[in-house]
């Protein structure tokens, strides 16, 4: 299975991007938020993928972050939610809203998201509040997650690569960018970053 890709960004729609890994052009569908955290053409990026596959259609979805893949994984095990939906609720919400919305019992919020009506919002929060805590950086306990930019995202990366947990990662670069600043370069949040996780 394909669980992540790191390239370049070729090309972008209403809900998909096409990722030049080597040449090879994916077709990756994505929530609104994860969409607008890929940057401009051409940038290098990093997104978390899960390979759908159906009777008749596989399609691979892309996420900014590890908590909104987990999400979708989550979303979509309740009857009713498919790919689309769950990309819609992603799009409206955040990984931590939705957990907190689910944490919470708070159907209206999750009803924000397009084509989900009342009743489908109460069954999501119903079957997932149990587990709104169970995703790093996504749970209501207010954990950080880093901010979606070709920055963080690349910090993150090299965090992981050099051993890090991914929540680790994620929460060492956000604290990095917290103190730097949402303009500080890779490098300058890898060394502030790489301090904060070996704490």
């Amino acid at each position: 299975m394909i669980a992540k890709l790191k390239g370049i960004l070729d090309d972008t729609g209403a809900d998909w991007a096409i990722i030049d890994v080597s040449g090879v052009g994916y077709l990756v569908h994505c929530s609104a938020k994860t969409l607008a955290a890929l940057g401009e053409k051409g940038a290098a990026c990093t997104l978390f993928t899960h390979l759908q596959v159906s009777e008749n259609d596989m399609r691979l979805l892309g996420f900014a972050e590890a908590a909104e893949r987990d999400w979708f994984r989550l979303l979509t095990g309740v009857q009713g939610v498919g790919s689309k939906v769950a990309l819609a609720i992603l799009s409206a919400l955040s990984p931590h809203d939705v957990a907190t919305a689910c944490s919470r019992g708070d159907a209206a919020s999750v009803a924000r998201a397009q084509g989900v009506g009342p009743k489908l919002a109460g069954r999501i929060v119903n079957e997932l509040k149990d587990k709104a805590g169970t995703i790093p950086n996504g749970g209501a306990s207010g954990a950080v997650s880093a901010p979606a930019g070709r920055a963080s995202a690349d910090a993150v990366s090299a965090l992981e690569n050099l051993g890090f947990k991914p929540a680790v990662a994620s929460r060492a670069v956000a604290e990095a960018v917290g103190e730097l600043g949402e303009g500080a370069g890779e490098g300058e949040l890898i060394r502030v970053a790489l301090k904060r996780a070996a704490a």
